[in-house]
C-alpha cells in the first residue's frame, strides 16, 4: 500500500475510534441518570463510592497502556514485537493482581477508611473485573499497533453497552423485588465485570482471524522497553483520569466529613449521592473537548514536525478557542437551568447551587485536556503531570478545609480551585514551550458578550415557563418542559451570535469534527448580511 493508502486507512481507523470513545463516554454519562431515578440519593453514594477504583485502573489499562504498547511496537522492528508483548502483559498481569489482592483482601479496611463499612462487597466485586484488564490493554495495544482500530472500537462499545443493560436492568430486578440499595451496587460492579468479559471475546474473535504469527523473536532488553511503556502509558492518561482521581478523593472524604461535621449518616449519604450528580453532567459537557482532543492534538503533533510551524499554530490556536467556546456555553447554560436540570433528570431540586458550581469544572477540564493533549503532542509530558499530581494534593487540601464549613459546596469550590491552578500552571509552561497567543481579545468580547445574551434569553424563558406556560402542571414535567424549551433556545441565540461574529471562520469549522452544519449556518447568516 502507498503512502497515501496508509494515511486514509489510519484516519479512517482514527475517526472510527475517536467516535467510538465518544459513543461510550455518551452511555457513561447517560446511563447514571435512570440508576439514580431508581436507587436515589442513596443508592447513587453506594455507587459513586466504589466506581473510581475500577473506573481509574480500566481507563489506564484500555487507554493509556493499550496507547503505550502500541507505540512502542511501532518503534520497533517486527522482530522485537513478540518481546513486547510478552513483557507488556507481564506488567500489567502483575499490576493487576497486586491491585485485585488490594480491593479483595483489603475491602474491609478501604471501607473502613471511606467510613461505610457495608461497601466492601462492592469492592471485592470491582475486583473481579480488574483481572479481565491484561488480556484486554495488550490486545488493544496489538490491534493499534497493525493500525487495525475496528476491533478495538466496536469492543469499547460492545463493553460499554454490555455494562450498561447489566446495571439497568440488573438493578431494576433487584429494585423492585425489595434487595438492599448495597445489592443493586454490587449488581453495577457486576456490569463491570460482565461488560469486560464481553469486550474481551469480542477483541479474541478478531485476534483469531487476524493474527499474522510474529517472527522470531530477537534479543532485547525488556527493562527499557517496560520503562517506557509505563512512562507513555501514565502520560497519555494523566488528563482523562484527574477527575475520576478526583472522585476517588472524595469517595475518602465527602461522606466521611459530612458525618463528622454533624450530619447524619443517612442525610450525609443522600447529600454525597447529590454532590455526585454533577458527574454525569460534567461528563457530558466535555464531550466536546474530548473529541477535539482526539481529532485535532495529532494533527498539531504532526504539523510541529514541518519546518513552517504555521499550521500547527493554527491547529492549537482552534483547539483552545472551540473548546473554551464550548465548555463556556455549556457552564454557563447550565448555571441558569440547573434547577430545572437538576429536577428533570434527578426528580429534586436539592444543592443545585453546589451543582452550578461543580459544573464549572467543565470549563478547566476542557482547556486542561486540550493543553495536556497538545503539550503531550510536543513530547512535553513531565511537567504537565507534576501540575495534575499537584492539583490533586489541592483537591485533597480544599476538601479537608471547606467540606466542614460549606458541606458538599465545599466540595465543588475544591474541584474547581484545584483546576484552575493546574490550567494556569499548563498556561504558563505551554507560553514557555510555544509562545503562541490563542486568541485576539476580539474573541474573548463576542464570546462574553453571547453567553451574556444567552443567558438572559434563557432566564426570560423559564420565568415565562413558570408563571404562564407550565403553571399548574406537576413540578418534574413543568421543568421536564422548561428544560426542552430553554436549553435548545439558548444554545440557538448563542450559536447565531457567535456564527455572525466569525471568532471561528468557515474555514476552520471545516477542521472540527460535525463543524460542517456550523459552516453552512454561518455562510448563510453572513452572506445574507452582506445583501
Amino acid at each position: 500500500m502507498n503512502n497515501e493508502g496508509i494515511m486514509k486507512s489510519f484516519m479512517k481507523g482514527a475517526v472510527l475510534l475517536t467516535l467510538a470513545g465518544l459513543m461510550v463516554k455518551l452511555l457513561s454519562a447517560v446511563y447514571r441518570v435512570p440508576f439514580q431515578n431508581m436507587v436515589g440519593d442513596q443508592g447513587f453514594y453506594i455507587y459513586q463510592q466504589v466506581y473510581p477504583f475500577i473506573g481509574i485502573f480500566s481507563i489506564w489499562t484500555s487507554y493509556g497502556f493499550a496507547v503505550a504498547v502500541s507505540k512502542v511496537m511501532a518503534d520497533h522492528e517486527a522482530h522485537h514485537h513478540s518481546v513486547i508483548l510478552r513483557t507488556a502483559f507481564g506488567c500489567i498481569a502483575a499490576i493487576s493482581v497486586l491491585v485485585f489482592a488490594v480491593l479483595f483482601f483489603g475491602a474491609d479496611l478501604l471501607a473502613g477508611w471511606m467510613g461505610d463499612g457495608k461497601l466492601s462487597g462492592l469492592l471485592k466485586v470491582s475486583a473481579f473485573a480488574v483481572m479481565l484488564m491484561p488480556p484486554l490493554a495488550v490486545l488493544k495495544g496489538y490491534f493499534q499497533s497493525n493500525n487495525q482500530m475496528e476491533p478495538v472500537a466496536y469492543s469499547q462499545v460492545w463493553d460499554q453497552a454490555v455494562r450498561v443493560t447489566i446495571i439497568l436492568v440488573g438493578t431494576w430486578l433487584l429494585v423492585s423485588s425489595g434487595a438492599s440499595l448495597y445489592a443493586a451496587g454490587q449488581m453495577a460492579m457486576f456490569g463491570a465485570v460482565a461488560g469486560g468479559i464481553a469486550g474481551l471475546l469480542l477483541l479474541m474473535r478478531h485476534f483469531r482471524r487476524s493474527f499474522a504469527a510474529l517472527p522470531e523473536p530477537a534479543s532485547v532488553e525488556a527493562g527499557p522497553i517496560l520503562k517506557k511503556i509505563l512512562s507513555i502509558s501514565f502520560s497519555v492518561s494523566m488528563g482523562s483520569l484527574l477527575l475520576l482521581f478526583f472522585q476517588l478523593v472524595d469517595s475518602f472524604t465527602v461522606f466521611r466529613l459530612l458525618s463528622e461535621s454533624g450530619v447524619e449518616r443517612i442525610e450525609a449519604m443522600e447529600q454525597k449521592g447529590i454532590y455526585d450528580r454533577g458527574q454525569p453532567l460534567v461528563q457530558f459537557g466535555l464531550l466536546i473537548a474530548t473529541s477535539l482532543s482526539l481529532a485535532i492534538v495529532p494533527l498539531i503533533a504532526h504539523m510541529s514536525k514541518k519546518q513552517s510551524g504555521r499550521s500547527a499554530d493554527l491547529y492549537a490556536q482552534l483547539a483552545f478557542r472551540t473548546s473554551f467556546l464550548f465548555a463556556f456555553a455549556a457552564a454557563t447554560g447550565l448555571t441558569f437551568v440547573m434547577p430545572y436540570v437538576n429536577e428533570t433528570l434527578f426528580q429534586t431540586q436539592e444543592e443545585s447551587f453546589a451543582l452550578i458550581v461543580f459544573s464549572w469544572q467543565i470549563v478547566w477540564m476542557s482547556l486542561l485536556l486540550v493543553l495536556n493533549a497538545i503539550l503531550q503532542g510536543l513530547g512535553k509530558a513531565k511537567v504537565p503531570a507534576l501540575f495534575l499530581i499537584s492539583g490533586i494534593l489541592v483537591k485533597i487540601g480544599c476538601n479537608w478545609l471547606l467540606i466542614p464549613i460549606w458541606g458538599v459546596l465545599g466540595a465543588s469550590l475544591a474541584g474547581n480551585i484545584a483546576l484552575a491552578l493546574i490550567v494556569a500552571g499548563l498556561i504558563w509552561y505551554f507560553k514557555k514551550v510555544w509562545p503562541l497567543r490563542f486568541a485576539p481579545l476580539r474573541y474573548y468580547s463576542w464570546l462574553f458578550t453571547a453567553a451574556f445574551v444567552m443567558s438572559a434569553v434563557v432566564v426570560l424563558w423559564a420565568l415565562l415557563s413558570d408563571w404562564v406556560l407550565f403553571d399548574g402542571l406537576p413540578n418534574r414535567m413543568a421543568a421536564l418542559f422548561t428544560t426542552l424549551s430553554a436549553v435548545p433556545l439558548g444554545a440557538f441565540v448563542f450559536l447565531l451570535i457567535i456564527a455572525k461574529s466569525r471568532i471561528v471562520t468557515e474555514k476552520e469549522w471545516y477542521i472540527i469534527p460535525f463543524g460542517r452544519k456550523m459552516a453552512g449556518l454561518q455562510l448563510a447568516i453572513n452572506s445574507r448580511r452582506k445583501r
